[in-house]
């Protein structure tokens, strides 16, 4: 007997509502106002200063663990003064332009290939892609015996610390192109590199700039590790010599430095993102 019934539907039908517009601060992917923008990104800073205020005030939490704002203040300006600051700065600077400099010249052209070419993509992606589960800090002892303790087991550590998923992202990025653009291309009269060149990495560019963007901060991370090996100067450096000493106020003075030149950096990213963005 065949069973004539009606099938069920896969969801129940949603009940008919009245048309409710959320108010336009909360509406998905709406934009608000900038007054609304800027208090919220105020609130975002000042809220946990506050509770940072409050909460050390209150005494509550030992200093050494927990130091006021203004201890922390200070304790930057003396290192700022004595110069110890600028030179540990622009020692982990140094080391940031060298290794992740070289990750993105090695990941740029080899998510291109990965990107923008099948073959690529068959070639290079598997090893690839197991690589960057491999955590960096593991070829610490590696990198000391093949490089030694100098600066190059340093940099090299940059360098495998962000490669691998630079490349990913940035051939991610190269993917997003639309295969229309291509075709178009090619039916005016195109050829392969004026093609690679004028469509496809113009249109994915925002994307590496974006990819290069995300991966900075990682290389803000594997710095402090990197200088773990036999520094005598960086930020990460003089985290774990303050340290030793308990001196929680210069480990938060610089941690407050390493942030504030990471928003720098990525405030200067997104600027030049939105601007080579404008004709995508």
């Amino acid at each position: 007997m065949v069973d004539t019934a009606p099938a069920r539907p896969f969801a129940d039908p949603l009940p008919r509502r009245r048309a409710v517009r959320p108010p336009r601060i909360w509406a998905p992917r709406a934009p608000i106002p900038r007054g609304w923008r800027l208090g919220l990104i105020a609130a975002s800073v000042l809220v946990p200063v506050t509770v940072w205020v409050i909460v050390s005030a209150t005494g509550r939490v030992p200093e050494e663990f927990l130091p006021s704002p203004a201890a922390v203040w200070q304790a930057g300006l003396d290192m700022a003064r004595s110069g110890t600051l600028a030179a540990d700065t622009w020692a982990s600077v140094q080391r940031i332009l060298i290794g992740f400099g070289l990750s993105v010249l090695v990941s740029v052209p080899l998510g291109l290939l990965m990107g923008g070419f099948s073959a690529g993509q068959a070639l290079c992606e598997p090893v690839v892609g197991l690589l960057r589960y491999l955590p960096a800090s593991a070829f610490i002892p590696l990198l000391t015996i093949w490089l030694g303790i100098g600066e190059p087991s340093k940099v090299m550590l940059l360098f495998i610390g962000t490669v691998f998923f630079n490349t990913l992202m940035i051939a991610d990025a190269v993917r997003q192109v639309p295969r229309a653009q291509i075709d178009v291309s090619y039916t005016l009269g195109a050829r392969r590199g004026e093609v690679l060149r004028k469509v496809v990495v113009l249109h994915a560019l925002p994307g590496m700039i974006d990819a290069v963007r995300v991966n900075a901060a990682a290389a803000w991370n594997f710095v402090v590790v990197a200088e773990l090996i036999n520094s005598e100067e960086g930020l990460g450096y003089r985290i774990a010599r303050s340290q030793r000493f308990l001196a929680s106020d210069r480990i938060f003075a610089i941690l407050v430095v390493i942030a504030l030149i990471g928003l720098a950096i990525d405030v200067l990213l997104r600027l030049l993102r939105d601007r080579v963005g404008r004709w995508v």
